[in-house]
């Protein structure tokens, strides 16, 4: 039976942010608030929880996962990153936004796309988000709760709960979240390219 946290969306409870980094490190899969929908996250490197997380969302190595990180510093160790595109990430984040980018080795070769060698990168902006990263000091690796055959993401927190009580270690109740996910942007060619239109406007970049 999964746990269930209560964490304030403005000032986190530092004690249970450390609590739920022990449960990501100890292999748990985590339900979290960011600034577009609840996401589920693990720890990166931990390759159990990362097949978990697929099963949860019934995905395979196609779908992209997508990189919770710190601050664009730390996007820039997982992902090659050139002047163009480090301009336009400067505009976009923290916020509701996804980026496709090129991994760099770093990232682990069964989290980037099999064909591609791509990965999906985002700098939430939300306070119990951020406070976590922080006390990992690495990135989460994430994607959008959206169960098998859903439209939608699961935004209520109670529901979270009922839905995944035996999947997940713990669900994070850090108030409510938008049902809208990531604007998800492929910065991998010579043009941004706007794969999915979300919370974030794409309107700074083109559209």
């Amino acid at each position: 039976m999964s746990q269930f946290f209560q964490i304030h969306p403005e000032n986190p409870q530092l004690r249970l942010i450390k609590q739920a980094a022990q449960i990501i490190g100890s292999g748990g899969i985590v339900a979290l608030p960011t600034d577009s929908c609840y996401a589920l996250v693990c720890q990166l490197d931990d390759r159990n929880a990362v097949e978990r997380l697929r099963r949860i969302r019934a995905v395979d190595d196609k779908h992209h996962l997508t990189l919770l990180c710190r601050d664009l510093g730390e996007i820039a160790l997982y992902a090659r990153v050139d002047n163009r595109q480090y301009r336009l990430l400067k505009s976009a984040t923290p916020g509701p936004y996804t980026f496709i980018l090129e991994a760099t080795k770093e990232v682990p070769r069964r989290l980037s796309h099999p064909s591609r060698r791509t990965i999906g990168l985002r700098v939430p902006e939300n306070r119990v988000a951020h406070a976590l990263l922080e006390e990992l000091g690495q990135p989460l690796l994430s994607t959008t709760l959206i169960l098998p055959e859903q439209e939608n993401p699961l935004s209520d927190p109670d529901e979270i709960r009922e839905r995944l009580a035996r999947q997940i270690e713990l669900v994070i109740d850090g108030g409510a979240c938008s049902l809208e996910p990531t604007t998800v942007i492929d910065l991998t060619g010579a043009e941004p390219v706007l794969l999915r239109q979300g919370r974030g406007d794409a309107g700074p970049f083109g559209w």
